[in-house]
């Protein structure tokens, strides 16, 4: 009887490990995680830097903060600054460049600060740029203007 009941069904998820990118999973089956270190209060946020899941990164969030202060850099071009630099960081920690970035989300707390945010973006990559969304929000966390996440590609053999 059950057989009747469960074998249609695992017939008809046979296609599934089709659906999974090869080298989708860590050799050993899973994602690798790049995890923060511990704030000054002692705690490291609950969640990863960056997770590693085959040949692809997936870089959390990012806003620029003053190491001293904890709050968003006070001048706009700073915190573009960064907040580039706070991804390109998580990236070098998994053995890859802001240029293996394939896709990048740039939220932003005030659409006029677009040319001078562009301004500073300019200037990390070289060559090609990734893909990217640029969405206005209402607020970020700790007073940020910028917050970006972003997807990268690890090139065969990093």
């Amino acid at each position: 009887m059950t057989f009747k009941v469960l074998g249609p069904l695992i017939a008809a998820l046979a296609w599934l490990p089709a659906m999974i990118p090869a080298g989708a999973l860590a050799a050993d089956g899973a994602a690798r995680y790049i995890d923060q270190a511990p704030t000054g209060a002692g705690t490291a946020p609950p969640f990863s830097e960056a997770v590693i899941v085959g040949d692809t990164v997936y870089v959390a969030g990012h806003i620029g903060l003053d190491p001293k202060t904890q709050r968003a850099a006070l001048s706009t071009d700073g915190e573009a600054h960064a907040v580039m630099d706070a991804v390109k960081t998580t990236l070098e920690s998994a053995g890859l460049h802001l240029d293996d970035l394939v896709s990048v989300t740039v939220y932003c707390t005030d659409l006029e600060l677009y040319d001078a945010f562009n301004a500073v973006y300019r200037t990390y990559f070289h060559g090609h740029y990734p893909a990217r969304a640029f969405i206005g929000v209402n607020r970020l966390v700790r007073g940020a203007h910028f917050e970006i996440a972003g997807v990268a590609n690890r090139p065969h053999g990093k």
